[in-house]
């Protein structure tokens, strides 16, 4: 079990980047779902939405990998 919990740990930066990368792809194409779904201002927000998300879930991983290797976690 401890093998395949090792698979799923996010260990070094560049793969918090690579996770980041992945979840910006996927934020801009439901970005782009949500403008051509409610064309004007309200699928503008919900897009800007989507990409924020993305940005405050790169800091925090990138905070709690900073976290681990101070405090051995």
């Amino acid at each position: 079990m401890e093998r395949i919990k090792r698979l799923f740990t996010i260990k070094t930066k560049f793969e918090v980047f690579l996770v980041v990368y992945a979840l910006a792809l996927g934020a801009s194409e439901r970005g782009i779902v949500y403008m051509q779904q409610y064309p004007g201002f309200g699928g503008q927000l919900l897009a800007l939405c989507c990409t924020g998300a993305v940005f405050m879930a790169g800091g925090k991983m990138l905070d709690a990998l900073e976290y681990q290797r101070s405090y051995g976690g």
